[in-house]
């Protein structure tokens, strides 16, 4: 059997999918959570095989989850569930150690195969938004200056910033100032939200 635990803030989500996985033979639902520190907090009691995580949920998102769970249960696989996906936050859940991203409007026999693909080492993600990371354009910024992107995007200052990533203050302005210029972007925020828009943070 594949001992399963299933993470939602929305009830009727979770109690629908924790019904229709109890039909599969080979899987059973162990665990059920409403946020991402009680996903956490079940997965160290009940030492799920498989974390079937939302990705927008109070206290941990689907993401941080997802990278909680891995230093919390190294053997328990995190499939991301979504109902408003994009290629960023694909790209993100992956980074964070998840082994599948699947969008809540897919069949329903799909998220069973999924976990089963998962459970035996498999990598899934949905065709569609695969797609579209394809169709996307290349980033121009290195991956040191898409770190500082997405550290001024959480809102931290340009101190805050060298503080995280053990950098100068100088050198922190002079690569926001480098990805202004790339991006040819007015401010910071302005070059967030560009990168935003084009799927690079």
């Amino acid at each position: 059997m594949i001992r399963v635990l299933l993470a939602d803030d929305e009830d009727l989500i979770r109690v629908a999918l924790s019904h229709l996985l109890d039909l599969e033979q080979d899987i059973e639902v162990v665990a059920h959570a409403a946020d991402g520190r009680a996903a956490v907090e079940q997965a160290r009691r009940h030492r799920p095989d498989v974390a079937v995580v939302d990705l927008e949920m109070p206290a941990l998102d689907g993401i941080e989850t997802a990278a909680e769970l891995r230093r919390a249960h190294p053997g328990c696989i995190v499939v991301i569930l979504t109902g408003r996906g994009r290629p960023v936050h694909m790209s993100a859940a992956l980074r964070a150690g998840a082994q599948a991203f699947v969008v809540k409007g897919a069949p329903a026999s799909t998220l069973a195969d999924v976990i089963r693909r998962a459970h035996d080492g498999q990598r899934y993600v949905d065709p569609a938004l695969a797609a579209e990371a394809l169709a996307l354009p290349p980033s121009p910024l290195t991956d040191r200056e898409l770190e500082v992107l997405r550290l001024t995007a959480d809102g931290l200052d340009a101190a805050a910033v060298a503080g995280r990533l053990h950098l100068a203050r100088g050198t922190v302005r002079n690569l926001l100032t480098a990805i202004r210029i790339k991006l040819n972007a007015n401010s910071s925020s302005d070059a967030v939200r560009l990168a935003r828009d084009s799927g690079w943070i």
